[in-house]
């Protein structure tokens, strides 16, 4: 299992970034869309390093068209000597409708398409083929030499598409090389929702779901002392809260038992009540999410929970979590 850092938007900072994370011994490390432009750090970070995969984790896609999402991957995965994995994501319709002003429309028909048109396009660059992309939202038919960039020596890169639900996590398995599976997600819904879904999509492709690595990021709820454990605590509660609250993730909720709980966090939410949200997170819907405990003990239950199903691990941590104590829990599950 490989152990993933982070990335942040902050372009001042992202070369150190990317030194220490691959100093503390992480294997790869993921930057965001979310203030700041995804590509552009891992771009540094490349010029940087010299082992670190480097990944998207997302991009949103439906921002984008294929074309252009295709010539930033290819860009990277040159330069980056084969260390670029493309991570797309859907968003949700609010966002790509009302923040991107790009349409939105069956979303897992759509992004099965858009990754089967990047790997037409690739195939134009790195082969020679003829470009004759034709589909239901997107077309590709023209391609001129002036604008074909010289074909990658390392082929293209890999591509990892974030999933929640059943539809999603099939087209994964069908066009994909990877999953991002959401942050929101428990042990139950990985290995009783998710991996069966991810089976049928691959059996359409004529392969198996052992061929698609699975990037989790794993709340991890730890501290050098009850203070710092408090807070942590707290601040997971308020992410589990806030994602619980997006009617898209339900059914995660639904398998434990919990459905109810989305409706509650949904009115909360419109209500600005965030505090709240964070208190009507149980201590059974915390350690079902989260891995809890000292640094030991953390590793520990990582590997005993996910460690025969998840190629790659990262750490979601949404407070300030010592250096120390992380390059401790990545020993660990280095050596077990």
């Amino acid at each position: 299992m490989k152990i993933d850092g982070s990335i942040g938007p902050d372009l001042a900072k992202a070369a150190d970034t990317a030194r220490q994370v691959e100093a503390a011994g992480y294997d790869g490390m993921w930057s965001a869309e979310t203030s700041g432009d995804p590509f552009l750090p891992l771009l540094l970070a490349a010029e940087h390093t010299e082992r670190l995969e480097l990944g998207t984790g997302i991009v949103v896609a439906f921002a984008r068209s294929p074309m252009t999402t295709a010539a930033q991957a290819h860009s990277l995965q040159t330069y980056s000597q084969g260390r670029f994995l493309l991570g797309l994501g859907s968003q949700i319709k609010p966002h790509i409708e009302k923040r991107f002003s790009m349409p939105w429309s069956h979303p897992a028909a759509r992004m099965r398409e858009f990754i089967l048109a990047m790997r037409a396009i690739w195939d134009c660059w790195n082969n020679g083929t003829k470009l004759d992309f034709r589909g239901e939202f997107y077309s590709h038919t023209l391609m001129t030499p002036f604008f074909i960039p010289p074909p990658s020596p390392h082929g293209p890169p890999q591509v990892f598409l974030a999933a929640v639900g059943e539809k999603m996590t099939e087209v994964v398995g069908e066009v994909a090389d990877g999953m991002l599976v959401h942050g929101f997600t428990t042990e139950r819904y990985l290995r009783e929702v998710t991996i069966p879904a991810l089976e049928r999509g691959a059996a359409k492709a004529g392969k198996t779901a052992d061929e698609v690595q699975l990037s989790l990021p794993s709340f991890i709820v730890t501290g050098p002392d009850e203070e710092s454990m408090a807070k942590a605590d707290q601040s997971v509660r308020q992410q589990i809260a806030f994602y619980g609250s997006t009617p898209a993730y339900r059914g995660v909720l639904e398998l434990h038992g919990w459905g109810e709980l989305q409706s509650e966090l949904n009115a909360l939410s419109k209500q600005g009540q965030w505090q709240q949200m964070g208190e009507a997170i149980s201590d059974d819907v915390l350690h079902a999410f989260a891995v809890v405990g000292g640094p030991d003990d953390v590793a520990d239950e990582l590997a005993k929970r996910f460690g025969d199903v998840v190629h790659r691990l990262s750490f979601y941590t949404p407070y300030a979590v010592d250096d120390d104590i992380a390059s401790h829990v990545v020993e660990r599950l280095k050596t077990r």
